[in-house]
């Protein structure tokens, strides 16, 4: 039987025994190897697989489709299904298979990547059948190709094929290896069976080798981060996500939570009616994902960059089926690697990227975090300051203080910690918001003392969910003796805070530049660390790393009920790097000019 091979498996059969080929190509283990290359099969959790999809049962219940196919042949047509080669061989010719979809397919979202690695990267699409979809027994199969240029031209530098199925939403995420580090890279997908259907091109990154110079990373170049926080579709059009792919030098997009919502809102008038009801199911969840990721800039931005996110936190505090679901499609839908069930859902992690950075990526909102408010609860006023409290819980808590030492010990320049909330104390008419750091005084000021009592310079933390806009330096909350808010001298780094991409201010919804503006005047007299609050516009910030300084700008769109790319900077911060004058923002503060929001005037 004359059998035609991929290129990728062609080494594969010449190197072995004819015996073994012929095991390998009939046997059961290998009849996965397709399945199993689509991780949206796999379990979200590293140490649950009793959670993954069985390939081998997929593989069996497809084979025996082929075989009924193949029986019945005679006196029921098939449409397209005529091949009758062995079904377990995956074979290159598949534009006439009897045992993949050959109707043709339809890239809907496009592309993503995410979670790069220096040698790895994760690719993610989606493909949904072209017309009627085929029998469940039936997959589709995509084949992907990663490139070192933007033309594909050359050798790939990974390629390979996977099957997708109605099992993981025809979900498709794979793991491109065998990368170099701290390169761009270009990759597509494309249908097995009509190869001139491709995807969307997509644009990715590895980060740099953790021993890589600082001076070194990124080729010298400086490296940006993209952060963003809160995207309720009902509330507006996603054009942070779109400004920052088109406008910025995105190295990293990283997203610090809600990139979903799972409740209903009227988002009728602006075109943004929210599809399904209250997420509880997988369904749901699937519902939602999809209808969020066809915002067209945030589709572009997926194509744009690689994005590291922190897995959003269903509603619930105890692992539920709501929670499964959730996750389950989270990890379908997004570029992400597995967590850890048997760890809470652990999805702390730090990136080394060479010795310019450590990018630590904290839980603060459900891994292990003792009671907080749900906003009728008034009690936690009355324990925010209870040493046994914890916001991360006990092990994570002392796994970031000995990342924080072991940073410092590696000799990176930059800390950077990416978390869900704000850490500064925001106290306005003496009320505190103690959802957020301030529930968690005690906590906070551990972590405050460990950079101290550990001389751990140059570290900046990133925030969101509060949708307006933070800059504080780091000290101890209202406290002047060793922290002067003038000159900045005595603080232990930099918090930059970030709004909303889309959802509505807390100052108000829809409320004035010059509204919300006397709110912020209010803010930055009350709070020692506070040097600039704004609260009216939807936006993202980006934060710039290099040996010497980081500089973090913050973009303000003017207008999200429609569709477009209308923006502006709305004010810059320095931070020099600590042979120069560490742990605080450069002075004057963001140069003394912004755009938006109040800076504190500063004065002896």
């Amino acid at each position: 039987m004359k059998v035609a091979v991929t290129p990728h498996f062609v080494v594969m059969l010449v190197r072995l025994p004819l015996s073994l080929v012929l095991l390998s190509v009939l046997g059961k283990i290998q009849a996965t190897e397709l399945f199993d290359r689509n991780l949206a099969y796999s379990s979200p959790f590293i140490n649950a697989p009793h959670l993954s999809h069985d390939t081998r049962s997929l593989q069996a219940r497809h084979v025996q489709f082929v075989k009924r196919q193949q029986q019945l042949s005679d006196t029921i047509s098939s449409d397209g299904f005529t091949d009758t080669h062995y079904p377990t061989f995956y074979g290159g010719d598949f534009s006439n298979s009897a045992w993949i979809y050959s109707g043709g397919i339809n890239f809907t979202h496009s592309v993503a990547s995410g979670d790069p690695f220096h040698d790895s990267v994760l690719l993610w699409t989606r493909a949904t059948p072209l017309g009627t979809p085929p029998d469940q027994s039936i997959p589709v199969c995509v084949s992907f190709k990663i490139f070192d240029n933007a033309d594909l031209s050359g050798d790939p530098l990974d390629v390979g094929d996977a099957f997708t199925t109605y099992d993981v939403d025809w979900t498709l995420k794979v793991e491109a290896k065998n990368l170099k580090p701290d390169s761009h890279y270009w990759f597509q997908f494309s249908d097995c069976a009509k190869p001139q259907i491709v995807s969307p091109i997509g644009m990715t990154r590895t980060i740099a080798n953790p021993d890589t110079p600082a001076e070194e990373v990124n080729g010298g170049k400086p490296f940006t981060l993209v952060v963003f926080s809160c995207a309720r579709y009902q509330d507006g059009w996603f054009n942070a996500y779109g400004v920052a792919a088109h406008n910025t030098s995105a190295d990293l997009f990283l997203h610090l939570g809600d990139y979903i919502y799972e409740n209903l809102g009227d988002g009728g008038p602006i075109g943004r009616a929210v599809t399904g009801k209250e997420l509880a199911t997988i369904a749901d969840y699937r519902e939602r994902l999809n209808q969020y990721r066809t915002d067209p800039s945030l589709v572009f931005a997926h194509q744009k960059a690689p994005w590291i996110t922190v897995c959003f936190s269903p509603s619930g505090a105890c692992f539920t089926d709501r929670k499964l679901a959730a996750v389950r499609a989270y990890h379908e839908w997004m570029p992400i690697r597995q967590v850890d069930p048997d760890d809470k859902l652990r999805v702390w992690r730090n990136f080394k990227i060479g010795k310019l950075l450590d990018l630590t990526m904290l839980d603060t909102r459900q891994y292990d975090r003792d009671i907080t408010d749900l906003y009728y609860n008034t009690v936690i006023e009355d324990i925010a300051d209870e040493t046994s409290r914890s916001l991360m819980g006990s092990e994570q808590e002392a796994w970031f203080y000995e990342t924080l030492s072991e940073s410092k010990a590696r000799g990176a320049l930059w800390r950077v910690v990416g978390q869900q909330i704000v850490f500064t104390m925001l106290e306005e008419d003496g009320i505190l918001d103690v959802d957020a750091w301030d529930g968690y005084r005690a906590n906070r000021n551990r972590v405050l003392d460990h950079l101290y009592k550990n001389k751990i310079s140059n570290t900046i933390i990133l925030s969101g969910d509060s949708h307006a806009n933070w800059v504080s330096d780091l000290g101890h909350p209202n406290q002047s003796i060793t922290y002067d808010p003038i000159t900045g001298d005595g603080a232990i780094g930099v918090e930059f805070a970030g709004t909303a991409v889309s959802s509505t201010s807390t100052f108000g919804a829809g409320i004035s530049p010059a509204d919300a503006d006397r709110i912020s005047a209010r803010y930055v007299i009350e709070n020692t660390d506070l040097q600039w609050s704004e609260g009216s516009y939807r936006g993202f910030f980006t934060l710039t790393l290099d040996p010497h300084q980081a500089r973090a700008t913050y973009w303000a769109m003017r207008n999200v009920s429609n569709a477009n790319l209308d923006a502006f900077a709305s004010a810059s911060f320095v931070v020099e790097a600590e042979h120069i004058a560490a742990n605080k923002l450069a002075r004057p503060v963001a140069g003394g000019n912004v755009l938006a929001g109040v800076l504190k005037i500063h004065r002896r």
